[in-house]
């Protein structure tokens, strides 16, 4: 059985950090990716800045399809090689390609058919759809480039490799980063085309990062072949089954954050604010449990694939001990430097007293966050899908949306961003005890997962 990158064999650790390490840097570069995007456009004018603004929950959307669709690769790709079934592998890894790619280039071809209406439904004013259409029409028709790095990505992670989309990200970040000042402000010989420029600096990084995946898969992992048409359906269904759920689960966020911002803009404008910024100040300081989940998934899916459950599990506990153990000394280390992020975020003394405050209660809570967004990855690895779609459903209904409405209630802002960290805790011990319940029900049948 090839088990070139030891995640059936090596130190389950050690080969988390060697995994996740990588990824970490990966997730920065996408991080960057939009703030440089965000910054340059914002160069263009409050108006340019709207219009790009107007088109996050879209483009969200869509990128959410095919999110949902590499965890749906990835997790079977990783079990079959698991099984030492490469030739399989390559067919799913294939046949899942192919569907992403078809899926979003209709929603593609729709939306950019659709952008006035749409754009108009969602509240933009008749000055900011130009600008708007501009963006999204470039976006739209060029958005099957970023499919194949994605999900291709997704299937090179499955082999255990976290290193190489990593670099293929923070190369395409680069890319994106230098062309963003030449097509928006037409530096030296390039044309000046504002916020349309952005979008095909964005397409030409995707272009670059679609090569560079096709290389790999098709040369070095020899995880790309030519359709086998008998088989396209059932791998078709088998790909959907973990994939749509998973995309839903990513679509669930933004929702309950809609939510949230909508109490707390009875707050006053202040709050609306400090949370935006908390968002963004969050964003980095669970970075590295967004890295572990990406890893943690492949990692267990080989295990389960070779009938290694105790070693599966292992890795899924000490991924929830570690997350505990390092957001807490994150926690801590965070704590002397909390007046000065929140000076960063704004020049308003009552924005800058809520980010401080929300930045001394809700990071205490990210341990056992993370230990959720891991047991979220593991139930993906083991073809549990609409499982972990339901944990996620639970944490943000159940326990975050009601904690922080009855907080807010209680004692405003302060009350709210106490409901949040609350249901963290929650939904983290719920997280555990659940993994606990599936370990030993697992472990107990003699039937594979």
């Amino acid at each position: 059985m090839n088990d070139k990158h030891g995640l059936l064999s090596a130190p389950i650790n050690l080969t988390l950090r060697k995994m996740t390490v990588p990824m970490v840097f990966g997730l920065f570069a996408i991080i960057m990716f939009n703030v440089v995007d965000t910054f340059f456009i914002s160069l263009l004018g409050t108006e340019a800045l709207a219009a790009v603004s107007f088109t996050f929950p879209i483009t969200f959307a869509v990128n959410s399809i095919t999110l949902g669709l590499g965890v749906g690769i990835a997790a079977l790709v990783a079990r079959l090689l698991g099984q030492g079934d490469h030739q399989d592998a390559a067919r799913v890894s294939s046949h899942g390609l192919t569907l992403a790619v078809f899926i979003v280039m209709s929603v593609g071809w729709l939306g950019a058919a659709t952008i006035n209406p749409v754009f108009s439904a969602l509240g933009a004013s008749d000055n900011l759809l130009p600008l708007i259409h501009d963006y999204m029409q470039v976006w739209y028709l060029t958005i099957p480039l970023l499919v194949v790095p994605m999900a291709g990505n997704a299937a090179i992670r499955a082999t255990g490799d976290t290193k190489t989309p990593a670099k293929i990200m923070m190369v395409s970040g680069l890319i994106n980063g230098t062309l963003d000042p030449l097509l928006i402000f037409g530096l030296g010989p390039f044309p000046e085309l504002g916020v349309k420029g952005a979008a095909i600096a964005s397409a030409v990084s995707w272009a670059g990062a679609l090569i560079a995946a096709l290389s790999i898969l098709i040369r070095r992992e020899r995880l790309l072949i030519a359709p086998q048409w008998t088989k396209l359906a059932t791998d078709v269904r088998q790909i959907l089954k973990i994939g749509m759920p998973a995309g839903m689960t990513n679509a669930l966020n933004p929702a309950a954050g809609a939510i949230l911002m909508m109490m707390l803009a009875s707050q006053g404008t202040e709050s609306v604010a400090a949370y935006g910024a908390a968002q963004r100040i969050e964003a980095i300081l669970l970075i590295v449990m967004m890295a572990m989940t990406s890893s943690l998934t492949p990692l267990m899916s080989q295990n389960f694939g070779a009938q290694y459950h105790q070693r599966a599990f292992q890795a899924l506990f000490s991924a929830m001990r570690f997350a505990i153990l390092f957001q807490f000394a994150l926690y801590l280390s965070l704590w002397p430097f909390i007046d000065l992020i929140a000076d960063l975020f704004s020049d308003d003394v009552r924005v800058q007293q809520e980010i401080a405050h929300y930045l001394m209660v809700v990071p205490a809570s990210y341990g056992l966050q993370g230990t959720l967004m891991l047991l979220v990855g593991g139930l993906n690895a083991m073809k549990r899908s609409l499982h972990s779609f339901a944990c996620n459903l639970v944490r943000l209904f159940v326990f975050l949306v009601p904690c922080a409405w009855l907080g807010g209630m209680v004692n405003g802002t302060h009350g709210l961003f106490a409901g949040i960290a609350i249901a963290n805790l929650l939904a983290g011990i719920m997280a555990y005890l659940y993994a606990v319940v599936l370990r030993r029900q697992t472990l107990a049948s003699s039937l594979p997962v």
